[in-house]
């Protein structure tokens, strides 16, 4: 009977990812439910910053509590599930500035196939920069919840019993499972949104932190939801700075999806992998074997 459940390191992997989730599940449940004692955070689209701050502070709570107890069951230190990087606050804003750059893009050909057509500026003066802070902390705290989440405890066990790739598709997967939850999602959009994880795994591999990944998370979420006003993955939010409407087949334009929906991604998400691969994977390795003292 020990062997179903213990190996040579204690408790298998598939046994500590079950606890993980009964924990997280187990905390968020109480944490919804001692919300509500108080007041409602239930709201229809689109969703106000005020309840987007509260929802996710109180999930990032849950999920940072939830590894921190698995590292403490486990002997392990908390930074070990992804967090350790000397190069931290660098990763985080060149992840953004990618996420950022590649949902631009992503835009612009929406817009020259008028699949996207722009209708103004909605936000003006102090408030516009008071909801670009807002929806920033909001979507940095989204993109460590969801790394956290799956490339962060998940990803670290599971590789450890099936390796790295094979934990990746399996964390794909639970990513993809994980938003069909968003209302009006599509097929192509959960397919894209299965590509997107294995690229933050990619990122992961090379960086050998979610540091990249949360920075990407963020800047591509803020760059949907704030600054071009598009639904993502299906939200839509409240303060927005662009309005913007889809146009057109939702095959391209991504329908009620938002850009995540448009045939447009996939392609720009392989070049994007291409690029990381080029980055890291060559261009890195190369000067790092020429000088051994820089990080690669």
């Amino acid at each position: 009977m020990n062997g179903v459940f213990y190996g040579r390191e204690g408790l298998r992997a598939g046994w500590r990812v079950l606890v993980f989730i009964v924990l997280y599940f187990l905390l968020d449940w109480a944490t919804n439910a001692l919300w509500n004692r108080f007041a409602s955070l239930s709201t229809t689209p689109p969703i106000p910053s005020y309840v987007a701050i509260i929802r996710e502070s109180s999930a990032l709570l849950v999920v940072l509590c939830t590894t921190w107890l698995m590292a403490r069951m486990e002997g392990r230190r908390f930074a070990s599930f992804g967090y350790e990087s000397d190069h931290r606050i660098g990763r985080i804003f060149f992840g953004i500035a990618w996420g950022f750059l590649s949902l631009s893009v992503l835009v612009g050909l929406m817009w020259m196939g008028g699949f996207l057509i722009f209708q103004g500026i909605s936000l003006h003066g102090s408030i516009a920069w008071r909801e670009a802070a807002v929806w920033a902390l909001v979507f940095l705290m989204i993109g460590i919840l969801e790394e956290s989440v799956f490339r962060g405890y998940l990803q670290h066990t599971l590789s450890g019993s099936i390796g790295f790739w094979w934990a990746a598709f399996v964390v794909s997967g639970a990513f993809i499972l994980w938003h069909t939850r968003n209302e009006g999602e599509t097929v192509l959009g959960l397919l894209s949104t299965g590509a997107g994880s294995l690229a933050f795994s990619l990122s992961l591999w090379y960086t050998r932190s979610l540091w990249w990944a949360i920075g990407f998370h963020a800047g591509w979420d803020w760059g949907q939801s704030y600054f071009y006003g598009t639904p993502d993955s299906g939200k839509v939010t409240q303060g927005h700075l662009l309005s913007t409407r889809a146009s057109g087949s939702p095959l391209w334009s991504g329908g009620t999806v938002g850009p995540e929906g448009s045939a447009f991604l996939l392609p720009l998400l392989l070049l994007l992998i291409l690029g990381m691969w080029l980055w890291w994977g060559v261009l890195k390795k190369g000067i790092a074997r020429r000088s051994p003292e820089i990080d690669a």
